[in-house]
């Protein structure tokens, strides 16, 4: 099953659902194109390879493949779901064109020894990954989906009360794009937590007990509560 019936929106592809740019279309932003999809939103999809080779996501999902200095345009929702050492590769001026109040996601995790290499930002001033990613794009975000299993988005939507829901934490220090995503998810399927600001984000990140964890709200509560600031091994340059 991959959506729960009760969880279908009543719009139709191509309808009144909102505008959505998703930037990258790796596992979680293809599944997120795929999703956002079945519940009507106006989805643009881009990655560094270019539209062309999008082609196939687009006509599965029907979704719009488009370069990626146009993925914001005019969007409400923009997900920014990228490696973190591409981040700064990212156009400039990439939110120009965004709706007022764009909600930017950012589902970015660091992974200094596995792939992104040593980011002196986060390593030496002690940032949060997302406020490190603020910084190059320019916007406040939303972190959230970044501990979330890929396949979890297609397999594990459930309605609201249901007793197995899955909750996801979610962070971010713009009230207004914050309920904008927590109720993005809750139409996706899952319960949300407030995880607090951008610079308490770090509670989220990698190696944290709740990054990864597949439960309701009260036990990603209780991991939230019991992370600890200091980074583990696996995840310091």
């Amino acid at each position: 099953m991959r959506v729960h019936e009760s969880q279908r929106s009543h719009t139709t592809p191509g309808g009144s659902g909102m505008k959505i740019g998703i930037i990258g279309a790796g596992n979680i932003g293809g599944n997120l194109t795929r999703r956002l999809r079945e519940l009507g939103h106006d989805v643009s999809v881009a990655n560094s390879r270019g539209p062309h080779t999008l082609t196939g996501l687009a006509a599965e999902t029907g979704a719009t493949p488009v370069p990626v200095e146009e993925a914001a345009r005019g969007a409400e929702v923009v997900v920014v779901t990228v490696p973190l050492k591409a981040v700064p590769n990212l156009p400039a001026g990439l939110l120009d064109g965004a709706a007022e109040g764009v909600a930017v996601i950012d589902t970015g995790n660091y992974y200094p020894q596995q792939r992104d290499g040593r980011i002196a930002g986060i390593e030496d001033e002690g940032l949060t990954e997302s406020r490190w990613t603020e910084r190059h794009v320019g916007h406040a975000v939303i972190k959230a989906f970044n501990g979330t299993y890929a396949q979890d988005l297609l397999d594990r939507p459930r309605p609201a009360g249901a007793p197995d829901r899955m909750a996801l934490p979610v962070a971010g220090d713009d009230e207004a794009a914050k309920r904008v995503v927590r109720d993005l998810i809750d139409e996706l399927g899952f319960d949300t937590v407030d995880a607090g600001g951008i610079d308490d984000s770090w509670r989220q990140q990698p190696g944290t007990p709740v990054y990864g964890l597949q439960a309701g709200t009260a036990a990603v509560t209780k991991a939230l509560a019991e992370a600890s600031p200091e980074r583990t091994a696996d995840f310091t340059a």
